[in-house]
């Protein structure tokens, strides 16, 4: 559930989600949703994917080398070739994912694919005659587990892709290459199968294994920058709107340096008066905003995680007085029950609702005023929750749970210094 419920105005008097995002502009030139392996670090995985084909080579070669000497290939050349072909990809895609780093180029990936079919196309030749591809293929299962050389820096529809028709082009020959009666025949299906998976599955695996490590550094990252927020103060500019700050301070100070050196002469033109009052008003915009919005406020609304499911109500900006226990139980209990439920149940949302204190209610002791907090949620079973919410939820204050719409409903009791006290 995205953030759907409209602000009333830039003065943030209702905080209800978060702020429609506003697209930065890309700086580096690097494609969207890519495989950014430098910046996600997995480099390494790269690397040991480059360990693990080049040992799968050696076996495979062995193997080439044993059949070698026992004459076994009808067209011996064309399976050297098969492996010159395959060993001279292989080294210039290691070459080339260790040059480029982090995106391998559309041709440089289809000179690659050639050669890989080449190198399968050849192998199978020199095979042909024995009618048994799975017993006898070398450089064409190789050819497979090669693929993950570029897992880290190619697409992973296109890796599934080029290990998808690789699987069917081996079993096609292989069904054309069959003896008679070989198709029903158990001893000679085994082999075919078991070619088939080699040659394919390492693809697919890889692809898990990379996309898996990819999400859990990208939830990690934006946990990292969420938890900044807790130290906040009570009403601070965002991330997002730090840079448009850094912006709107720019061109003010050229304007004024313009003026300054007489560049610009007073009075301002029309034109350059229009364009000072725009900044005027766009830093006076976000100025106003700035001491509405609280650090819960930027938590959610630039959370690419929290921002999805989690919905804030919070008409007085109450969550600024929460000390910064309080306020990681608070993102903590909020963070767990998104992540912990996005992926059985993808229509998992999170309402936070902060206030409002009632007139001559709230009174706490030793000065301190007393803050309702209720949290409810839609696709979070009460008998499926986590532990350790319950202790994020306790450093938050007094809580009591229940069940609303077969969903959990968490009641909160938060004491915090009264800010007339202050």
């Amino acid at each position: 559930m995205t953030f759907s419920a409209p602000e009333e105005n830039t003065l943030g008097v209702v905080i209800t989600g978060g702020r429609q995002r506003v697209k930065q502009p890309r700086r580096s030139g690097r494609v969207a949703n890519s495989a950014h392996r430098a910046s996600l670090g997995v480099a390494f995985l790269g690397l040991g994917a480059a360990i693990v084909v080049g040992l799968r080579a050696i076996y495979g070669f062995s193997w080439f080398i044993a059949l070698w000497g026992a004459d076994a290939y009808p067209k011996p050349i064309a399976a050297l070739a098969a492996w010159i072909v395959l060993v001279a990809v292989l080294i210039g895609a290691i070459i080339a994912a260790r040059i480029i780093n982090d995106r391998l180029p559309d041709w440089v990936f289809a000179l690659f694919l050639t050669g890989l079919a080449v190198s399968v196309a050849l192998d199978i030749i020199a095979i042909w005659e024995l009618n048994s591809i799975g017993r006898y293929a070398t450089a064409g299962l190789a050819a497979g587990m090669t693929l993950l050389v570029v897992v880290t820096v190619r697409g992973p529809i296109e890796i599934l892709t080029a290990a998808g028709v690789l699987a069917a082009g081996l079993a096609t020959a292989m069904f054309l290459n069959a003896p008679v009666g070989g198709v029903l025949d158990g001893d000679w299906v085994a082999p075919q199968l078991t070619a088939i998976a080699f040659a394919a599955l390492p693809a697919v695996i890889g692809v898990v294994i990379v996309e898996a490590f990819r999400r859990m550094v990208q939830v990690e990252l934006d946990r990292v920058l969420t938890q900044s927020t807790v130290s906040a103060p009570r009403f601070a500019v965002g991330m997002l709107a730090s840079e448009e700050l850094a912006r709107l301070d720019l061109a003010a100070e050229e304007l004024l340096d313009s003026i300054a050196t007489k560049k610009t002469p007073l009075p301002l033109a029309p034109k350059m008066a229009s364009v000072a009052a725009s900044l005027a008003t766009e830093l006076r915009l976000h100025l106003i905003e700035g001491r509405r919005e609280t650090w819960l406020y930027h938590a959610v609304s630039e959370s690419e995680l929290l921002g999805k499911s989690v919905t804030l109500v919070d008409k007085s900006s109450l969550a600024g007085l929460l000390d910064p226990s309080q306020r990681d139980g608070l993102l903590s209990t909020a963070w767990l029950l998104v992540s912990d439920t996005t992926k059985a149940n993808p229509a998992t949302t999170v309402n936070v609702q902060i206030g409002p204190v009632a007139p001559g209610e709230g009174t706490g002791t030793d000065h301190q005023l007393a803050i309702p907090i209720t949290i409810t949620t839609t696709g979070v079973p009460r008998n499926r929750v986590d532990p350790t919410i319950w202790d994020a939820v306790g450093r938050v204050g007094r809580y009591s749970d229940s069940t609303q719409d077969s969903s959990l409903r968490v009641d909160i009791e938060c004491l915090v210094d009264n800010p007339a006290d202050q």
